[in-house]
C-alpha cells in the first residue's frame, strides 16, 4: 500500500509540474500588458518600463519561467498588484467560500441522486425510471450558467423565495449549490440505477434469496453495498470538479469564491493571484483522485494492488 502511494504521489508531481506550466504559458499569451492595466492609461513609456522591469515582464520568457518554478516550490507565488500583500494568501482567503458551495452541492447530490437512482432501479422499465432518465439527461445537458439565470430568474426574481446572489445568509448558497450538483446529480442517478440493476442479476442475490434471506436485507445489505464502489470513485471525481467548476457558477450569482477571484486577475492580468488560484484547484482535484484510489481497497476487497 506504502509504495502504492508513493507512485500515485509522484505521478501527482508530475501531474501538478505540468498543470504550472501550462497556466505560466497560457496566462502570458494572452493579449494584454500588466503594467498598463497596473498605471492606467495615463501612464509614459517610461513608467510602463520601470513597472514591466519591476514586475519582472521584461526578462526572456524561459528566465521568467525558471524563476517562477523556483517561488512556487516554496508556495511563492509573488505579490498581487491588484490586491495587495501575497497572491496565495489572497486566494486561501477566499477558499472557504469555494469549499462551502462545492460542501453543499455534494450534499445535494447525495441526498438527490442516490435515491433518485435506487428508485429508478426498484421500477425498471416503469414511468418513474424513464422519467429520472430523461431528467437526468436534461440535467447534464443544460448549460449551467442558463440554468443559474433561470433558477435566479424564477425563485429571486418573480417569486422573490430565494437571494440570486451571495448576501452572506444560509439561504443565498441553496441557487448556486444546486446549479453546480444539477449536472452530476443526474450522473450519479444513472449510475447508482445501473449498478443496482447489474448487482441485482448477480449469482451471489440469488443464493442470498434463496437462503431465505428478506428481500429487503438482500437489498441495503448486500446490493447497495457492492454498488457505493463506483458511486465513491463518481463522488471523488465531482467532488474536484465541484471545485473547478464554480468558476462559473460563482461568476453567475457574484459568490465571493476562488472562482470569481480568478476570473477578475486573469481581466486585469494579476499573474500572481491567478496562477495560484488555477493551481490550488489543479492540486485539489489531483489529490481527490489519489483519495478515491486509496479508498477503493477499503471498499471492494477485490481490488488489490496488482489490479491497479
Amino acid at each position: 500500500m506504502i509504495t502504492y502511494i508513493a507512485r500515485r504521489l509522484g505521478q501527482s508531481v508530475f501531474l501538478i509540474f505540468g498543470a504550472i506550466t501550462i497556466v505560466f504559458l497560457v496566462l502570458r499569451v494572452i493579449p494584454g500588458d500588466p503594467a498598463a492595466l497596473m498605471l492606467g492609461s495615463q501612464a509614459t513609456e517610461e513608467e510602463l518600463a520601470a513597472a514591466r522591469q519591476q514586475l519582472g515582464l521584461d526578462d526572456p520568457l524561459w528566465q521568467q519561467y525558471v524563476r517562477h518554478l523556483g517561488e512556487v516550490v516554496t508556495l511563492d507565488f509573488g505579490e498581487s498588484w491588484r490586491l495587495g500583500g501575497d497572491a496565495l494568501g489572497n486566494v486561501l482567503d477566499r477558499l472557504p467560500a469555494t469549499v462551502t458551495l462545492a460542501g453543499y452541492a455534494l450534499l445535494f447530490t447525495l441526498l438527490l441522486g442516490f435515491p433518485l437512482g435506487v428508485y429508478a432501479a426498484r421500477h425498471e422499465g416503469k414511468l418513474v425510471d424513464r422519467l429520472v432518465s430523461y431528467l437526468s439527461l436534461a440535467g447534464q445537458a443544460l448549460p449551467s450558467f442558463w440554468v443559474g439565470l433561470m433558477l435566479v430568474l424564477i425563485f429571486a426574481r418573480i417569486l422573490g423565495v430565494l437571494p440570486g446572489t451571495s448576501n452572506g445568509t444560509p439561504a443565498s448558497v441553496i441557487l448556486p449549490a444546486f446549479t453546480l450538483a444539477l449536472p452530476f446529480l443526474g450522473w450519479l442517478a444513472r449510475l447508482v440505477r445501473n449498478g443496482t440493476l447489474e448487482e441485482l442479476g448477480k449469482e451471489y442475490v440469488r443464493t442470498a434469496r434463496s437462503k431465505g434471506l428478506s428481500e429487503r436485507v438482500v437489498f441495503n445489505v448486500h446490493v447497495l453495498r457492492n454498488t457505493l464502489t463506483p458511486v465513491v470513485t463518481v463522488l471523488g471525481l465531482v467532488l474536484g470538479n465541484f471545485i473547478a467548476d464554480a468558476v462559473i457558477i460563482e461568476q453567475v450569482f457574484a459568490w465571493p469564491g476562488i472562482g470569481t477571484l480568478m476570473i477578475d486577475s486573469i481581466i486585469h492580468r494579476d499573474y500572481a493571484v491567478a496562477e495560484a488560484a488555477i493551481v490550488l484547484i489543479a492540486v485539489f482535484y489531483i489529490l481527490l483522485n489519489l483519495l478515491v484510489d486509496v479508498l477503493y481497497f477499503y471498499l471492494d476487497p477485490r481490488i488489490t494492488l496488482e489490479t491497479v
